[in-house]
């Protein structure tokens, strides 16, 4: 019999999801068999697998020894460089501008080096974050970025602010503005567009259209030109919906493909100019609740920004 004492970052899920994630071995069928069996009890008693855990519950458990192995002490973070641009950071989040060329998520291919893995290393080395102590959670990222995007990335360093950020993020209550040079120059300096996106998986790529139909995502980009200079247009960008490749593929789509972007349009400026990635930047966020944010209330109202992106220079230096 071994006994697991929830914690504050435990506390407020399902049982099944903390036992799948504090038990990776074990098997769906059996953790289901052991809760069915009370093989596994919460404080004392019968559970269900939909029973949600409080700080301070205590689960006993007659299970195999076998699924209670040691956590190895060395883990695949620790591979991750230490190198992490920080935006801003507080006892409950952690802003990262992550540079374009850098994965957000390990991959098959990018096992050892990624946002999420530095950010983890960075909280390990500052004594914020041992594996060891958490019986389920682990630092997340709560938004994505392309590999060849650069720009703000959200860390959440505790549960509760994770399960925060995720319902702002889904409620659209977290605005994120993107910078970008398109090529040409835009008949209005201000627009908000309307299109239909398919996915091709296999491509990795998506496709525009301007008509609704079976299968396509309704797609919403809001835009504004802030300069123009040679030929190429600065814009910012409100993504109202979040699709892959959104900004790349709408804006090649309506004639003003992104500088760098060889996915979506190979055009002059790319050979002429040879960028190595996309201009584009997730360049701000700006925390706007509009329901109760419980411990990151704080943040409400508040902005942040990246000053320094790497393709302005060199576009502030056309005439």
């Amino acid at each position: 019999m071994r006994t697991i004492t929830i914690g504050k970052n435990d506390a407020g899920q399902r049982l099944d999801k903390f036992l799948t994630k504090r038990f990776k071995t074990m098997p769906k069928s059996l953790m289901y068999k052991y809760i069915r069996t009370k093989y596994i009890k919460l404080n004392g008693k019968r559970c269900q697998i939909s029973s949600k855990l409080s700080e301070g519950d205590i689960l006993t458990l007659y299970i195999k020894d076998e699924f209670f192995q040691p956590q190895s002490a060395k883990y695949d973070f620790m591979k991750a460089p230490l190198k992490l641009d920080i935006v801003y950071e507080d006892e409950n989040i952690l802003l990262i501008d992550k540079k374009p060329g850098l994965i957000v998520h390990p991959d098959e291919n990018y096992h050892f080096d990624s946002a999420l893995a530095r950010m983890q290393h960075y909280l390990y080395e500052k004594g914020e974050y041992d594996p060891e102590n958490e019986n389920s959670f682990a630092p997340a990222l709560v938004n994505r970025i392309d590999r060849n995007t650069g720009g703000i990335v959200i860390a959440a360093k505790n549960a509760e602010s994770l399960r925060i950020l995720n319902q702002k993020m889904k409620d659209r209550e977290l605005v994120k503005l993107y910078l970008c040079i398109a090529v040409g120059s835009f008949k209005k300096r201000f627009d908000c567009l309307t299109a239909y996106l398919d996915k091709n998986e296999r491509q990795n790529r998506v496709y525009i259209s301007d008509k609704p139909h079976d299968g396509a995502k309704t797609i919403r980009t809001k835009y504004r030109v802030l300069d123009e200079r040679n030929g190429l247009s600065l814009v910012e960008i409100d993504l109202l919906t979040g699709r892959t490749h959104q900004i790349r593929a709408h804006m090649a789509h309506i004639g003003h493909p992104l500088l760098g972007d060889s996915k979506y349009e190979k055009n002059e400026y790319n050979r002429r100019n040879g960028y190595k990635y996309q201009a584009l930047y997730s360049y701000r966020l700006v925390f706007k609740f509009t329901t109760d944010a419980g411990c990151l209330e704080y943040l409400n109202g508040r902005s942040f920004e990246v000053k320094r992106i790497w393709f302005l220079e060199e576009f502030n230096k056309l005439k």
